[in-house]
């Protein structure tokens, strides 16, 4: 090959991985296992852009390494391909969602393979697949049929729950449940099996009731907290409402304490285990039950802090609370519906953030303050969640800033109380601890942490408060009204649910004529025809959630066509769990926590080795695109250079903010920020009639910034045209070089032309102009030895601290080097191939067997540093004369003073610049310097 044809290398490397089936594993006792995996991807219609293989082309590096380190690596791919897009797009067309996934596959997998990956595609796995899902719903079975054991702390089998009723009831039972009634075993066998039934909802991980949820209208289901953003759907902005409904849950609340113990044994950022502790949200503090005037019920609270229980202004319940419409006046009635009907437009996540806009509505009724007997107004408020706590606070204006805020709100609650003994809360509340308490009665004089015991003892003493510890997790809703997901294998008698055998799953989706809702308000599965267990019983109708498939898909690559348990014993305590995990920080609070919670549960019931599903995390940061964008004049045909736009508008007389309109052009029309303005007319007919006032080198330059890639900015770039044009090792190189992986940064293709030339240059060490093959076997010089022992023992370092972008520089570094010095030793260039080879698989594949390497260059072994070479024995002086550096020259360090002054005086081109000068001294500094002073 004469020249460097990067297309047919690319070809042929791939025809030579898939005839050797080069990724394929399995379990090897004999080597030490490493698992490296993306986070699922969902295979969207639109494709790669070049910053989805960001944390792909990492991965693949650490996998690659790790098996030049001698690993058994596992590195699968498969997709997430149940959700909501395709739904949409099915009911839009009346394509089967499973067309439109197959065929978005089908471009992933080829732009996935145009980029060298080293997954085992025989792993691959799809939750769309009966063959998967019904290993899904085999875990959700698991989940029903269990129960949380706050005794051993652990799930546990529901059989064994019912035994103990049949014993002795449930009056020593410890059991994460949503229930309180006791009852005896007389009482339980006397209960319908119905009734029974009922009971254990109250105490299965999976389980039946009635759950606020984000409903969409318009897309006819429920959402998750993060596919709604400011009260609308993500997908296709459509309003979204809270709503009471009917909803299969998962009991992740039972697991609060044990995930966040888990996060103190595993190698995750600090800033994604904060994320999870913020949002399991634990606090300490009491429960307070108030009473109500001319109600015989009570407002249960939950509190960090009792100690402010004096300072009480009002009590604040959520909207939905359900005592809310039970105690409203009836002169507040209009008002507290008109402000529920507000307050349920919001989703959960945007009420918790807005803290500057403060609403609430008077309900009319009144608490009675547990100790000093004092009537307190009871509002609602959208701030207050019915999912958090007990879904109604105490408000304590000058202890808390949100209570401050909403005191302020309303002019009847400004005057409360100040409990805090010289703090001037009348701007702003006082939140710390170190203070004293006054006009507290029994609790004046007290510091908090004091306060806070001796409130809770009298609480407890008088029987209308205990202390608790609390979580801001709440059980995760589970069904979605959907046709595109996993069916729910549960079935209905009597109205009651029960769980299919084992058996008889899968349970598969069945045909329906539309993948709409019923006219009735039934999700899609409501539609299908004489769809029944045993011809008898009605199906579930709501689908699994798109998180159900990927709580546990890492389980199933171990053992993926397992046809009798979703997998074996032997790949599970080989496999274990994962030890490197990349993918993006946005999964903290959904996906990450779903699969840490699944985990637990099937370690506590003995279906897997590991508590905790991955050791190591890291989380890639965002590539963001160069938007360009053309300066128009409003209401005219004429757009302006972006360098002469200042002028322009002074002559005549206009302003930017008020007369000009700024329009994106598409990325592939600007080159060095200077806009094809043929192209920009011809890529849409709007602009065929466009004026361009270029500047006086007749170039229409545009404005330019950084955002994230998006279609609508025209910033997109598709890798597979970078491919194309400068090779995937070139793509791979540049993604990693620019920037720390865990960093967001601008892609800009015009700063892939260093990376392009950096290959060709390690091309021409093995091959000339004419394509001669110049290796040799001839010993290498100490020189070209220690270039390439200074760069083995960076490389290392720096993969294994994932600083893959300094890794690139260190190449570049060497090649200059060895190239310099001639070097075309195989002794030299075979190890550097190794070296490179997980971050440019295909020319070092290519290389490598040009040099006669033995079957592919990954199973060869990765180098070590030989130490004795990273030790200087010489340095390169530079040789200054009075001052100013004239030459430089190498020495021995072992070399004395004297001898090194005298070599350096004998040297022409110092005589040159003494002049015939006499020396006055040599300034000499060991391993640094040399100055002639004359």
């Amino acid at each position: 090959m004469n020249e460097l044809n990067i297309a047919q290398i690319e070809q042929e490397i791939k025809a030579f991985w898939s005839k050797e089936d080069i990724y394929r594993v399995h379990e090897d006792s004999s080597k030490p296992k490493y698992y490296v995996l993306d986070m699922f991807p969902y295979p969207s219609g639109a494709g790669l852009h070049v910053g989805h293989p960001l944390g792909y082309i990492a991965s693949d590096i650490v996998s690659r390494y790790k098996r030049l380190k001698g690993f058994n690596v596992l590195h699968p791919m498969g997709y997430d391909a149940f959700g909501l897009p395709a739904e949409q797009y099915a009911i839009q067309t009346g394509q089967h969602p499973a067309i439109t996934t197959q065929k978005n596959i089908l471009h992933y997998r080829e732009q996935l393979d145009k980029i060298g990956f080293s997954y085992d595609w025989s792993r691959e796995v799809r939750t769309c697949d009966s063959s998967y899902y019904k290993w899904t719903q085999w875990i959700f079975i698991q989940l029903f049929n269990s129960w949380y054991n706050n005794k051993s702390n652990k799930a546990e089998p529901i059989e064994e729950l019912i035994a103990h009723f049949e014993i002795k009831g449930n009056i020593d039972i410890k059991a994460h449940c949503s229930t309180q009634e006791t009852f005896s075993a007389a009482d339980w066998k006397q209960k319908t099996e119905s009734e029974k039934q009922q009971v254990l909802l109250n105490y299965r991980l999976a389980y039946l009731a009635n759950s606020w949820v984000n409903w969409c209208p318009a897309l006819g289901t429920a959402l998750a907290n993060d596919e709604v953003k400011d009260g609308l759907s993500v997908r296709g902005s459509h309003p979204v409402e809270q709503r009471l409904m009917k909803q299969w849950s998962t009991r992740i609340t039972a697991y609060a304490e044990r995930l966040l113990q888990g996060l103190e044994s595993i190698d995750w950022s600090d800033s994604m285990k904060d994320s999870q502790r913020n949002w399991i949200g634990k606090s300490e503090g009491a429960y307070i039950h108030f009473s109500l005037k001319t109600f015989k019920h009570k407002i249960k609270v939950f509190t960090t802090r009792p100690d402010t229980i004096f300072g009480v202004a009002c009590m604040v319940l959520a909207p939905e609370h359900e005592l809310v419409d039970t105690i409203t006046s009836i002169e507040q009635s209009e008002a507290v519906q008109i402000y529920k009907k507000k307050t349920s437009s919001k989703s959960e996540r945007d009420r918790s953030a807005d803290v500057k806009n403060i609403s609430g509505c008077f309900t009319g009724a009144y608490a009675i303050h547990p100790f000093t007997g004092k009537e307190i107004p009871v509002y609602i408020a959208d701030y207050i969640l019915a999912s958090y706590g007990t879904g109604a606070v105490m408000a304590v204006p000058s202890g808390d800033s949100r209570d401050h805020r909403f005191a302020q709100h309303f002019p009847e609650l400004a005057d409360f109380v100040n409990v805090f003994e010289g703090v001037d809360v009348s701007l702003s509340a006082c939140e710390s601890k170190d203070v004293k308490l006054t006009h507290s009665g029994f609790l004046n004089g007290l510091n908090v942490p004091e306060a806070i015991n001796r409130c809770i003892e009298e609480l407890e003493k008088r029987g209308i408060g205990e202390r608790k510890i609390n979580y801001r997790l709440r059980d995760a809703v589970f069904g979605r009204q959907r046709y595109w997901g996993e069916p729910i294998p549960i079935y209905y008698k009597n109205e009651v649910p029960y769980a299919l055998p084992e058996s008889e799953l899968p349970l598969t989706l069945p045909e329906i004529d539309k993948f709409l809702p019923t006219e009735d308000g039934e999700p899609p599965l409501a539609r299908a025809v004489d769809w029944k267990y045993q011809g008898l019983y009605e199906y579930e109708t709501t689908t699994m959630p798109g998180w159900a498939g990927s709580s546990w898909y890492f389980f199933r690559y171990m053992d993926p066509k397992n046809q009798k348990e979703f997998a074996s014993n032997v790949a599970l305590a080989y496999w274990k769990n994962i030890d490197f995990y990349i993918g993006g920080s946005e999964h903290a609070t959904g996906h990450l926590l779903y699969f840490r919670f699944w985990t637990k549960v099937l370690y506590d019931l003995g279906f897997v080795p590991c508590e905790e599903p991955a050791q190591r995390l890291v989380n890639q940061g965002m590539i963001q695109g160069i938007s360009s964008q053309v300066a128009r004049i409003k209401g005219r045909s004429i757009c302006v250079s972006n360098d002469v736009l200042e002028n322009y508008l002074e002559q005549h007389g206009m302003n930017e903010k008020d007369d000009v309109q700024f329009i994106y052009a598409d990325i592939r029309l600007v080159h060095h920020q200077k806009l094809d303005v043929e192209g920009m007319r011809s890529w849409n007919p709007e602009y065929a009639t466009l004026q361009f006032i270029c500047n006086e080198n007749r170039e229409f330059v545009v404005r330019q910034m950084v955002e994230k890639m998006s279609k609508s900015k025209y910033n997109v770039v598709n890798p597979d045209e970078v491919v194309a044009e400068y090779g995937a090792d070139c793509f791979r190189l540049y993604e990693m070089f620019l920037g720390p992986i865990e960093l967001s940064k601008p892609w800009d293709t015009q700063g892939i032309d260093g990376v392009s030339r950096f290959i060709r240059k390690l091309w021409r060490m093995f091959f000339n102009e004419q394509g001669q093959f110049l290796i040799t076997t001839d010993k290498p010089s100490r020189d070209t030895l220690k270039v390439l022992h200074r760069c083995i023992k960076k490389i290392n370092e720096d993969i294994e601290r994932l600083s893959f972008n300094t890794c690139v520089s260190t190449f570049m570094i060497c090649v200059n080097e060895l190239s310099t010095l001639k070097c075309n030793q195989a002794e030299v260039l075979k190890p550097l191939l190794v070296l490179l080879h997980p971050f440019a698989p295909f020319i070092t594949e290519y290389l490598w067997q040009r040099c006669g390497g033995s079957g592919s260059i990954l199973h060869a072994t990765f180098p070590f540093a030989d130490g004795s070479l990273l030790v200087e024995n010489s340095f390169e002086y530079p040789i200054s004369i009075n001052g100013k550096m004239r030459t430089k020259a190498n020495f021995p360090l072992d070399l004395s003073q004297a001898e090194i002054e005298r070599e350096v005086l004998k040297m022409e081109v110092v005589q040159k610049w003494l002049e015939g000068k006499p020396m006055k001294k040599i300034i000499f500094v060991k391993g640094r310097m040399i100055n002639v002073v004359t």
